[in-house]
Parts: C-alpha cells; structure tokens; sequence
C-alpha cells in the first residue's frame, strides 16, 4: 500500500484513516456497540490503515477510551490523531482554549487512549474569548514536553463566519496564519469530497505551499456517496444528517447523479461507489489523506482497499462534469 506523510511530521501513514467518531458519537447511536467498534479498528489496522481519528468530545470521552483499548498491544500499528477545545453540555457545545485547560485536556486523553504519546493533536475549535496564539502555545508546548509529536488544526464550517464576497476558508486561513508563526501547523483537517470540494479552492493550496498534510474529513459524504442512502429513509432523531440540508428526501433525490455518476465509474473498475470517491480525494495530492468514519468492519476494508484504486483521467473529467450537489436552501 502506498505510504504518504502528515506534513512537517515527517510520519507515515496509510493512504486511507479511520475516522472513530461514530462508533461512540453521532450516527446512529441505537447501532453503537463497543465489541463490534474494536473488532472494525482491528480490521482497518489488518487492512493497512494506520491513521486513527478520535478527538475528547465524542462521547464525551468515550471514544478515546474505545479507541485506547482497541490499541492495547498495537500502538505502534497506529498514527494516532485526537483532539481538544470543545466541550460538550446538555444541547450545546462551548470552546475552551485556555493554556491550562489544554494541558489537562492532553493528560486526560493520554491516559484514555492508553499512550505515552499523541502523534497529532489537533485543535478543534478557536475558542473566541481567547487569542488562538495562546491555545495553540500551549499546545506547542505540550510538543515540547513529548507528549505530543505535531500539531493541527480543524478548519472551521465551510459557511460559519462568511462575510459577502469572501473566500470559503478565510476564517480558517487566517487562523493558520496566526499559528504558524507560533509553532508549525502539520496538518489540517477540513471537508472535502465530491459533492463538497470547497477545500481544493483555497485550503488544499495553503496547505501544499507549506508542507502541510490536509486530512480530508466527511469524504464520503457523511455516507451519502456510497449509494446505500435511499431518499426518504429517514434517520434517528440524534443522528446529524436528520437535521442536514443535504439529507432532506428532496435533497437526497436530486443528488442521485452524483451517486450514479460514482457508480458508472465504480463497475468499470470493479470497484465500489465509495471507493471511487476516496479514490477521488487521494488523487487531490500526495499530502491528502481521507479519513471516512464507520463502525463496521465490512465497511472499513472496503475503505482501506481505496489506496490501490487507480482512476483514469477519463475517469475525473467524468466526476468533473457531475452536478453540482444541491442543498435545500439553493
């Protein structure tokens, strides 16, 4: 399998990760089982995948303490990525940067994830009331203690903080900015898939510029490009997609070409529908690592097996030429 770089970390990885998210958190929680989620880490790992993705918020904290266990004896199978900065309440969600905070917030995910050390701490949301410089010194710092191996930060919402004319990342840009003349950004994490592929107008070419790996989040669109989706399906009242534009049953239906599109490419290849949009984002550049989220074991192997899909230039033209995908407000 082919071994790419997170960005001035200088470490490998595997051409597709893991997002653990919803094994604890989101998706269909009535579905979450822990023997089932620790079976499907084993199996991406045994796949070559090596990048895991887990931050302190899901669950709460659940998620890191799953994917500590899931390690237990096979750390050193894994590049192993978490997060700090949000906290989760009852019905809503506050950032905290404060220096102090972040350092607890490490210790504590060191001692979930059952590791001495985090090869990427990522920042997963500027807190307002505390200058980004400040969190992301003493994130720098916890580098320096060894407790940490390199940073990033999580880009924020392609449409939070927009003004008339901007750009879809200027928030997120100018954040980088600042923290890079504090300590080195390694990564960024950041939505980018076929129907949502914002980051490649401004964000993927920061990135490149500097060295800097990007690790394309929701690249399957929260599930939707893997055709298993039916308009009208309904979801689970704390499932996100119940609540998300794109996953109306209207919405849902008028974006069947783009999954149908996938499809065309996908049975010429023998291949899935989900493979040829990983394939698509590894194509986006060698410092571009996919991280879809599942919590089943059939699912994680079919994402692994992405990285030896090779697509035709015929091939992106034709995901080039698909529709714009459609969200309810358009």
């Amino acid at each position: 399998m082919e071994r790419r770089t997170i960005g001035a970390a200088a470490l490998a990885v595997g051409a597709v990760g893991l997002g653990c998210m919803p094994m604890s958190w989101a998706y269909s929680t009535s579905q979450q089982r822990g023997d089932r989620s620790l079976r499907t880490v084993h199996a991406a790992l045994d796949a070559g995948v090596q990048l895991l993705d887990t931050a302190d918020m899901y669950g709460p904290f659940t998620n890191e303490l799953l994917v500590g266990r899931a390690l237990k004896g096979r750390r050193a199978d894994a590049f192993l990525s978490t997060k700090c900065g949000l906290l989760v309440g009852d019905q809503h969600i506050v950032a905290n940067g404060r220096p102090g905070y972040v350092r607890r917030a490490c210790d504590a995910s060191l001692r979930r994830l059952q590791t001495d050390v985090i090869d990427l701490y990522q920042l997963h949301r500027a807190d307002p009331e505390v200058p980004v410089e400040e969190t992301w010194g003493a994130m720098a710092d916890l580098v320096r203690a060894g407790k940490v191996r390199a940073l990033g930060l999580c880009a924020v919402g392609a449409r939070a903080g927009r003004r008339p004319g901007s750009r879809t990342h200027d928030v997120t840009l100018g954040q980088l900015e600042r923290v890079q003349q504090v300590f080195p950004v390694s990564a960024v994490q950041a939505e980018l898939s076929v129907w949502s592929p914002q980051a490649l107008e401004d964000l993927l070419p920061w990135c490149a510029a500097r060295g800097v790996g990007l690790l394309a989040a929701m690249p399957l669109g929260s599930g939707y490009l893997t055709g298993t989706l039916k308009p009208g399906q309904g979801f689970e009242p704390d499932d996100p997609r119940a609540r998300h534009p794109r996953f109306t049953a209207e919405m849902m239906a008028a974006n069947q070409p783009v999954v149908a599109g996938l499809r065309r490419i996908a049975e010429r290849h023998g291949a899935t529908p989900s493979q040829v949009a990983l394939a698509w984002v590894l194509r986006q550049g060698s410092h571009v690592v996919p991280v879809p989220g599942t919590k089943h074991e059939r699912w994680a192997v079919e994402n692994a097996g992405a990285a030896d899909l090779r697509l035709t230039d015929l091939d992106l033209a034709e995901i080039a030429g698909l529709p714009r995908a459609r969200d309810s407000w358009d």
